[in-house]
């Protein structure tokens, strides 16, 4: 690979100082045309880029934007096995609509992210890593004027250790006594609203919840399970049902009460990627839905919509959520003072799979 052109050439080519060269492409006002005309000449003809690292030492600022997400993919697409060019294109055009695996939530969140990122002349860059490699966030962090997260299962002193180098803001985290901001939504009143819907519309009085309950939001859906079924005189439990992670040997909990013939009526399910693979386990054991059980989900994602029946869920405001972290970002970057925690509405989505047509 060609080495990279530098300032010194430009400038030796254009017969200028490097002082002038930076002046051209930082502040042109303070260039002559005619000499400015010079300095882009000799960068066309050298291939010359500015390095955005360096506007952002004379600036103090990078203009730049992080987005890092950990643990964030689906189990099925990291455990795929590398396939030739030939493969991989035949098998994404044979998946042709196959939501289920793109746009998940953190996609909308993303895009939101970028919209306002480009609304306000920022640019995005973008990481990903598991919880146990805290390398790259801090990499990242180096190179951007403030960093949004998809925490998963990172610890609390990496986010704060990144935290203190610059502005931070963490997705679907509760309100904490740190330094960080945080973007959450109602998880418990959702959820008590989703219970409301399946009590008192549909009758059900036996439910269950299901998900693991390591991410604090999905603790906090819980507590508001746990809360409605209390304000509904119903029995309590101390857990969830199934506290499953979506792997191939997941739903074991279901499973053998699907084998048993015990399934509860209602079927709470902590996220919609996991109210999916019930519906679809549910039915290779004849169990329809929702004729035989309920189930509803959490999120909103496109997939629910496009579903068969369609699900019940509760949608948050994904595009919202990016576009307010930046806003937390810039305006922190600049000094400028936020609330270090937002919790958002959210809105009861009503579809098939809880028995309403």
């Amino acid at each position: 690979m060609a080495r990279r052109a530098t300032v010194y050439q430009v400038a030796e080519r254009a017969g200028v100082s490097i002082a002038t060269v930076s002046y051209t492409f930082r502040q042109p006002q303070r260039v002559r045309p005619e000499t400015r005309e010079l300095v882009l000449q000799a960068a066309r003809a050298l291939g010359y880029v500015p390095s955005g690292n360096a506007r952002g030492l004379a600036k103090g600022r990078s203009q730049v934007l992080g987005l890092y997400a950990f643990d964030m993919f689906l189990p099925c697409d990291l455990s795929a096995p590398e396939v030739g060019l030939d493969d991989l294109v035949a098998q994404e055009l044979d998946r042709l609509g196959d939501v289920r695996r793109f746009p998940l939530y953190v996609d909308e969140i993303q895009r939101g992210f970028e919209l306002e990122a480009r609304r306000l002349g920022r640019s995005v860059m973008l990481g990903s890593g598991t919880s146990r490699d805290s390398l790259g966030s801090i990499d990242l962090a180096g190179s951007v004027d403030g960093l949004a997260i998809f925490p998963g299962g990172a610890a609390r002193d990496l986010l704060e250790h990144v935290g203190r180098g610059v502005p931070v803001v963490i997705f679907s985290s509760p309100p904490m006594h740190d330094p960080l901001h945080h973007i959450t939504v109602a998880n418990e009143s959702a959820v008590r609203e989703l219970v409301d819907h399946l009590v008192e519309q549909h009758g059900h009085r036996s439910l269950a919840f299901l998900g693991e309950l390591a991410a604090p939001d999905i603790g906090a859906r819980f507590t508001g399970f746990q809360g409605a079924l209390a304000a509904h005189g119903l029995p309590v439990p101390e857990e969830p049902f199934d506290s499953t992670v979506l792997t191939e040997d997941s739903l074991r909990t279901l499973r053998a009460a699907i084998a048993s013939g015990d399934v509860p009526d209602a079927l709470v399910c902590a996220t919609d990627q996991l109210a999916l693979t019930v519906v679809d386990l549910l039915a290779r054991h004849g169990l329809r839905v929702p004729e035989d059980v309920a189930v509803t989900g959490f999120d909103g994602i496109i997939a629910g919509r496009l579903s068969d029946p369609t699900l019940t869920t509760v949608r948050q405001p994904f595009v919202s959520m990016g576009r307010l972290a930046v806003r937390i970002l810039t305006d922190t970057a600049r000094g400028l003072a936020h609330p270090t925690s937002y919790v958002l509405p959210t809105r009861l989505v009503i579809g098939r799979s809880c028995g309403c047509s």
